[in-house]
């Protein structure tokens, strides 16, 4: 196939582009080229090398990069990197006749929050009052359905959920540099802030395994008009996933649990936990997959979450230009933990 992806190189595409190569497809990049270098990859058997043929330009340019992709026509088109309608309509404007297929990478988040039945399906209605992020993705949805409707423009939409790579290991409370000031806490034997008591389920996807799915819905005449979630059927407790992570470690987990409204409220306008965890990470997930088994057969994620999080904390240690220091959560996360310990101190002297 030919296939063109915008961004291509993220947590999620990275795996997909390198197995679409691998299979000897024609890829095309639009972005930055910022580390499309670790893309090209040996055919097997061949010898021979697959590289993505790159269009560098910046999509939001969109006279530029009209000019470079006149006369060009793909067997699908995904936007990895749109987050808002604006986008999306600047999309249809690029790619609106010159492909056969346009996927919207959509997210799992956007599902109804609280949730009225715990087994999460693609109907289940798409409404999250807490996160703005996932407001604008429905809003997304919506629009390009009303394309499919209207007008025929051959969309799918792919909702993943918490999908992560060896670049980062996936937990919960976190800061903007992601989570590895969480690790440096546990290696110090420092208490490490867990959201709620722990016990809510939660599904990561290793993105080795997203990408097969992926790749099963390109050029797939089922997967018109419809949307589909990506992610493995395995789920854990928060508790679960960073005994792992210590135990991967190798030391002992030292937990402060604090309720949700609490740490949303403590984040103020620096860390918005009312978007991740409230609409997001605090809420139980569990996953029905079958619509995706249906439209690629003998999908099955071979990564455990177990095995995928320890991988990532091995790499993540091995690579020292991974681990970014964030000393401002980490003063947070000591001033969240001391002013739960004066409230229980000054409850048990009364």
């Amino acid at each position: 196939m030919k296939v063109l992806f915008i961004g291509g190189t993220g947590t999620i595409s990275m795996a997909i582009s390198r197995k679409l190569l691998e299979q000897g497809h024609e890829l095309y990049l639009i972005n930055r080229g910022n580390r499309n270098a670790g893309l090209a990859v040996q055919l097997p058997g061949t010898g021979e090398w697959n590289r993505p043929k790159e269009i560098l330009v910046d999509i939001n340019n969109e006279e530029e990069a009209a000019k470079l992709l006149e006369g060009m026509q793909f067997d699908a088109v995904a936007d990895f990197i749109a987050f808002r309608k604006e986008q999306l309509e600047r999309d249809y404007r690029l790619f609106g006749g010159r492909t056969r297929q346009f996927i919207y990478i959509s997210s799992a988040s956007a599902y109804q929050k609280p949730a009225t039945d715990y087994l999460i399906t693609e109907s289940t209605p798409l409404c999250n009052p807490y996160w703005q992020y996932s407001r604008d993705k429905t809003e997304g949805e919506d629009y390009l359905m009303k394309l499919y409707r209207e007008e025929g423009f051959p969309i799918t939409i792919v909702r993943p959920s918490h999908t992560f790579d060896e670049r980062s290991v996936p937990l919960g409370v976190h800061g903007e540099n992601g989570s590895w000031q969480v690790l440096k806490r546990m290696l110090e034997g420092k208490p490490v802030i867990i959201h709620g008591d722990g016990t809510s389920l939660w599904t990561m996807t290793h993105n080795s395994d997203f990408a097969p799915g992926f790749i099963g819905l390109l050029g797939n005449p089922h997967a018109l008009g419809q949307a589909v979630h990506i992610m493995s059927p395995e789920s854990m407790t928060w508790n679960q996933i960073y005994e792992v992570v210590a135990n991967a470690l190798g030391v002992k987990l030292n937990a402060v649990h604090i309720s949700t409204d609490f740490l949303a409220a403590a984040g103020g306008g620096k860390y918005d936990f009312t978007g991740s965890l409230t609409g997001d990470k605090s809420n139980s997930v569990v996953f029905d997959i079958s619509k995706l088994k249906r439209l690629v057969p003998g999908f099955a994620p071979v990564k455990s979450m177990e095995q995928g999080l320890r991988e990532t904390v091995q790499n993540v240690l091995a690579h020292p230009e991974l681990q970014r220091e964030d000393p401002e959560f980490d003063a947070w996360c000591d001033r969240v933990i001391e002013a739960r310990q004066k409230a229980l101190d000054s409850l048990q002297q009364g």
